[in-house]
């Protein structure tokens, strides 16, 4: 059954994001005490990265069992993490655990063991900036993203296959993404098809949906066009979302319409929850 590779540092998982940082990101997000898209997805965005370098971390050091990239697109497309270019858009974990732009102070608030709650200081590392400006060039993004994963396949061929998470509020300026999201899903390596997972954060006045498994439930002619986009759900990511409790079904794609915050952090998570070995070893 393909996605069973198991993740190494001679096969480590690649993991893509593509984040929309057109002018309307700068629009506030329902449920976020007035803070805007942009802000919120780049703070989804270091938490994730934050998890991945947990995950590589063993007693040794940070292992790269994950080479991580983001493409950004608004005014230009252009890598994100840490300003480099777009002939080196991954990066291993490795370097990006000992890179962060800088470590903020945050308050977060835990159980205090007698029913209440306390104020806890913690350390977050800020990898990439918030951005919002210009159009929204995703056809161009999604581009460089197919070029990307295939020069990662022809490397490591034996790897999990290539994980891409496209952030987006709002229909493409630069024409119609369908076809250029095929080909990414196309690009087979050994252990299956690159996954394409899809983050629509809409103004429009639609219900959240949750990894639907066909389109009846959806509303949005453009939320449909991204559900046709995305990538069905491979068992191990079928059986995270249910962990997580929802409700899917048979089917279930890799798209999420209208999340708040904490999904928007969860959605990232699950698509790519693909883990290192456990042990000493790999």
């Amino acid at each position: 059954m393909p996605y069973n590779a198991q993740i190494s540092r001679t096969n480590p998982a690649c993991i893509l994001l593509l984040v929309d940082q057109s002018k309307s990101m700068a629009d506030p997000i329902a449920g976020a005490a007035g803070q805007s898209k942009a802000v919120v997805v780049a703070d989804a965005v270091n938490r994730l990265i934050q998890n991945l370098v947990l995950r590589s971390a063993k007693a040794g050091g940070v292992r790269d069992y994950f080479h991580v990239g983001l493409i950004g697109y608004g005014r230009e497309v252009r890598s994100g993490l840490g300003g480099n270019i777009l002939s080196r858009p991954l990066v291993p974990i490795s370097q990006l655990s000992d890179t962060p732009l800088r470590i903020e102070s945050r308050t977060r608030l835990t159980p205090d063991g007698a029913g209440g709650v306390i104020e806890k200081t913690i350390k977050f590392p800020v990898w990439y900036e918030p951005q919002a400006g210009g159009p929204t060039p995703m056809c161009s993004a999604f581009d460089v993203a197919a070029e990307t994963v295939r020069v990662f396949t022809e490397t490591y061929p034996a790897a999990f296959p290539p994980v891409v998470l496209n952030l987006t509020d709002g229909e493409p300026t630069d024409g119609d993404p369908a076809g250029k999201a095929w080909l990414i899903r196309m690009i087979e390596p050994n252990d299956g098809n690159a996954l394409l997972f899809n983050i629509l954060l809409t103004a429009a006045p639609i219900p959240p949906t949750y990894f639907p498994a066909n389109e009846d439930q959806l509303v949005d002619e453009y939320a449909k066009a991204l559900f046709k986009m995305s990538s069905v759900l491979p068992p191990k990511l079928f059986e995270s979302a249910r962990a997580e409790g929802f409700a899917i079904k048979d089917g279930a794609r890799g798209v999420v319409i209208n999340a708040d915050p904490t999904a928007l952090v969860r959605f990232l998570d699950i698509g790519t929850r693909v883990s290192p070995p456990g042990g000493a070893g790999g």
